[in-house]
């Protein structure tokens, strides 16, 4: 009997277990690929990701930092400028997705996660106390990190909903010509998309794949990049063909009893942006701490239901950004005029801000019951009587933290022993903050001493 088993060893999984660990939880990975994928759908880490896996001293091992400004886009129009809302983190993170869930499970494990290979679940039995799942493994909770076709959310009988596929997506890394032209391409059939390295991507607006499962041929890549790009594009030696479409759908709920998803088996959508993995992995981070307090029987009532409360409106909102970006990708001729306005648009400031924050997940923002608090707490150095230390550093460890920065004996007093307490300076305008293990704030000195109480009550760990 495991305190909880997660379904699903993709970096989502591998991150959740480690975080878990971190927690001293009992965690298990059942993942039914008997051998790590060396596939790479995803290699882009936006800020906030990048914010979170300094706080847990991950970020420089995951991969490449890309700091400032940086050029990005938005339905492919290259307008944007990401560095301009990112201030104490990478503003990119290049990290190939195979990489980024190796070193998850070298973390995972090194805390004391067990790994199950070779064994897929195809369903489970919730009891009272626990669930079993088809495989024999039993735990007192489950997260489903098992994908779009999620079986533990299928097995929970939690409804998948939102709107299915009309584009038709071919992915694989090539021998391609020299001399063909990188980058995104836009015709009036479709998208293609050659990648450094030799990967290429077509998007054919003819319609969905007629067998999603069906495997993916090299005349099939060459077929339909040729009738995007009107020309014949040569290829050779094929490795890791993958089809995807565009559907969007999100689960109605990320919790049913000791049943709870995350990642790709929570929400799904096209790959704009890059937004999917990173809405996964901190999806992992939020849910981490809360369902380890669960688990340990120090949770507030309530606590595990703010994992969907919280995330489940961001998984939206990346919904409806990427349903706009695929509005305004579509090939017809008649959309150019609106691409050309909406290009303009994104040189304004303002735009930009609000576009860039979007898509980096920089706006995220929870409603944690506190007027002004909510936001992640920017990398503080505060300096204590014992030297200088920062606040990811502070954070390493995962705990709640309670920062003193004013000599607020009355206050340090009344948290007590439910956080761990710094006393120092830092060049801040609070007073004094308390700080989930995620990195988000609780409380600030600006809401008021009264409200300190119930914000340790609503997240003590």
């Amino acid at each position: 009997m495991f305190d909880v088993a997660v379904v699903g060893g993709g970096p989502v999984g591998m991150l959740l277990a480690a975080e878990l660990a971190l927690q001293e939880v009992d965690v298990v990975v059942v993942e039914r690929r008997a051998v790590p994928s060396a596939e790479s759908r995803a290699g882009t880490l936006h800020a906030r990701t990048a914010q979170s896996l300094e706080r847990r001293g991950l970020l420089a091992e995951v991969g490449h930092s890309t700091w400032g400004s940086v050029r990005f886009h938005f339905s492919g129009m290259f307008g944007l400028d990401l560095g301009a809302v990112v201030e104490d983190s990478p503003t990119l993170v290049g990290s190939p997705q195979a990489w980024a869930e190796h070193v998850f499970a070298e973390r995972a494990v090194s805390l004391g996660a067990t790994i199950l290979r070779g064994q897929e679940v195809t369903g489970l039995v919730q009891h009272d106390d626990h669930v079993r799942l088809s495989n024999g493994v039993e735990a007192r909770y489950v997260v489903g990190c098992d994908g779009a076709r999620s079986a533990v959310r299928k097995a929970a009988g939690i409804r998948f909903t939102g709107s299915g596929a009309r584009v038709a997506a071919l992915m694989g890394e090539v021998r391609l010509p020299p001399g063909l032209p990188g980058g995104y391409h836009r015709t009036p059939r479709g998208w293609l998309i050659v990648w450094p390295g030799g990967r290429i991507t077509t998007y054919d607006y003819r319609g969905p794949h007629p067998d999603r499962d069906a495997p993916v041929t090299l005349e099939e890549l060459m077929e339909a990049a040729e009738h995007i790009a009107g020309f014949p594009v040569p290829m050779s030696e094929p490795r890791s063909l993958t089809r995807y479409g565009d559907a969007s759908l999100q689960a109605e709920t990320y919790r049913s009893g000791r049943v709870l998803l995350a990642g790709d088996a929570a929400h799904v959508h096209f790959p704009w942006g890059g937004q999917g993995l990173n809405t996964g992995l901190e999806d992992a981070f939020n849910l981490g701490w809360k369902l380890a307090a669960q688990v340990k029987g120090r949770a507030p009532e309530g606590l595990l239901d703010t994992y969907h409360a919280e995330r489940h409106p961001v998984g939206a909102r990346v919904r409806w950004n990427v349903a706009a970006q695929n509005a305004l990708a579509d090939p017809d001729p008649r959309m150019d005029p609106l691409r050309e306005l909406f290009a303009e648009l994104m040189r304004l400031d303002q735009v930009n801000a609000y576009l860039s924050g979007m898509v980096s997940g920089v706006d995220t923002v929870y409603d944690v019951g506190v007027p002004g608090a909510g936001w992640m707490a920017p990398d503080l150095a505060v300096e204590t009587d014992g030297g200088r230390v920062t606040l990811v550093e502070l954070l390493r460890r995962g705990r709640t933290l309670f920062l003193d920065l004013a000599g607020r004996d009355d206050l340090v007093s009344a948290v007590g022993s439910r956080a761990e307490v710094v006393r120092g300076k830092a060049d801040s305008p609070f007073e004094a903050l308390l700080i989930r293990p995620d990195g988000y704030v609780a409380w600030t000195s600006e809401a008021g001493d009264a409200a300190l109480p119930g914000a340790l009550d609503r997240w003590n760990l």
